[in-house]
């Protein structure tokens, strides 16, 4: 009885991270589909919304996920944050695997939606389902242009670096020892901090920042048409690196975190948010 509580429990934290992860990706793709292929049949000054309005819904699509999942799961919704709770903050190794395939299905699955829903549009505007719209649904180096030569290389360090941040933020968000947000209010500060990576860091790779929201929707256009899906505008494979720099870059921005802030607060109650602790005597 008390191992099938325990499945049961799982279960139930996988389904999260698969509807919260699905939710996350519904907004993101939903809003680049809108933009692109949208946009280029309406209105090619960009009348349907722009990098603003895409970094705005990617964060608002993170925040609704996490408000979704985070009681039953925690809300990771990224294979690079479950990770980094598991190397530092105690999260179980042996959930990493079930977290992170929850999280890629979820993803895969938002994706068909949004390629289904957009179907006629992206007909139109790209009869061959080409690199030109390949970034509905997953990242390129330079977002697709070719007149910025950002190679492989320079977008994984991208890569890395966006997460990092991301991982650092979160977990200074997130540490009940230091001043985190109240009023459950975390969800929104990390899709705002979505947000501005995407404004901030969004040109040389586009910020995937996370390897399911990547992979599961270049499967998905894979699987729906689109045969360059795993190679960018210049024919390199490239689909490896929004897996490998997001996993480099949330173990260094967790690390860095500990390293410099996290190890340094108080292991006792901590102080209510807002309040200067009193020097010590």
């Amino acid at each position: 009885m008390k191992e099938r509580l325990k499945a049961s429990g799982l279960v139930g934290e996988l389904s999260a991270e698969f509807a919260g992860t699905m939710i996350l990706i519904l907004f993101g793709c939903g809003v680049v589909a809108q933009v692109v292929a949208g946009g280029a049949l309406t209105d090619p000054a960009g009348g349907l919304g722009n990098h603003d309005s895409i970094a705005w819904a990617w964060g608002l699509g993170v925040t609704l996920g996490v408000y979704a999942a985070a009681r039953l799961s925690g809300a990771h919704l990224n294979p690079a944050v479950t990770v980094a709770l598991a190397a530092f903050k105690g999260f179980p190794w042996k959930k990493v695997a079930p977290y992170a395939l929850a999280q890629l299905a979820g993803a895969f699955v938002a994706a068909l939606i949004v390629r289904w829903n957009y179907t006629e549009a992206l007909a139109k505007a790209d009869p061959g389902h080409t690199i030109k719209t390949q970034g509905v649904f997953s990242t390129l180096p330079a977002n697709g242009n070719p007149n910025l030569p950002v190679t492989e290389w320079g977008a994984l360090r991208d890569q890395i670096i966006g997460t990092a941040i991301l991982l650092l933020l979160i977990f200074a968000v997130t540490d009940l020892l230091g001043t985190p947000p109240g009023a459950n209010l975390a969800p929104f500060i990390v899709g705002l901090i979505v947000v501005a990576i995407g404004m901030a860091w969004g040109t040389n790779a586009g910020y995937a920042i996370n390897p399911a929201r990547d992979l599961g929707p270049r499967l998905a256009s894979f699987l729906t048409g689109y045969g360059g899906a795993w190679r960018d505008q210049y024919g390199n494979f490239y689909f490896w690196v929004p897996i490998i720099g997001p996993f480099i870059g949330g173990l260094l921005g967790a690390g860095i975190y500990k390293l410099l802030i996290g190890r340094f607060l108080p292991t006792a109650e901590p102080e209510p948010p807002g309040r200067v602790p009193a020097p010590e005597e």
